[in-house]
């Protein structure tokens, strides 16, 4: 019997890796969304012209943020994955941010992992070896794509990997 998607344990039990779950490969402007009852993918919306996802975004499963959706993360990789694709990550950092629409604000933070498997080890481990104008970079790419929207998104602060995973404990379900 094959287990939804949302349902995945967060971590690996045999690696120790999250499981992240892409729902917007890396390039697209494509924003898909996993629909829980009905265990398939939808378009969710279109990114503007021009924009596009800087890297493969998804979620980690068995998880669930202050805005209600599983914990968000980014996920640094050289070649787009595909929509449903699970990938074996290690957390390098998150990016704090609070997000307002509507008058109403709410924590929306961003982890930031690499993929990691037995052939592939990660070419980052950690934020500050990314350097600040990649950073940089993908913060804005956030602030502007939540301002097409009609939505305010402010960056906190940058933390590192234990502080990431200490956010995502605190975010497991289940």
């Amino acid at each position: 019997m094959a287990i939804a998607l949302n349902k995945l344990p967060a971590r690996d039990s045999e690696t120790g890796r999250f499981n992240v779950v892409v729902d917007t490969p890396k390039g697209s402007r494509n924003k898909y969304k996993y629909d829980e009852k009905a265990q398939i993918w939808r378009l969710s919306k279109m990114l503007p012209l021009g924009a596009s996802f800087p890297f493969d975004f998804g979620f980690i499963p068995s998880t669930k943020a202050e805005d209600g959706d599983p914990v968000d993360v980014l996920v640094l990789s050289e070649e787009p994955a595909f929509a449903g694709c699970v990938l074996p990550a290690v957390l390098i950092g998150i990016i704090e941010a609070e997000q307002t629409e509507k008058e109403k604000t709410v924590r929306n933070d961003r982890l930031i992992a690499v993929i990691e498997t037995p052939h592939n080890p990660p070419p980052v481990r950690s934020l500050e070896e990314l350097g600040e104008q990649r950073l940089a970079e993908i913060e804005h790419f956030f602030v502007a794509y939540n301002e097409m929207e009609g939505r305010e998104f402010k960056v906190i602060r940058r933390r590192g990997a234990k502080e990431a995973e200490a956010m995502l404990e605190s975010a497991l379900i289940g």
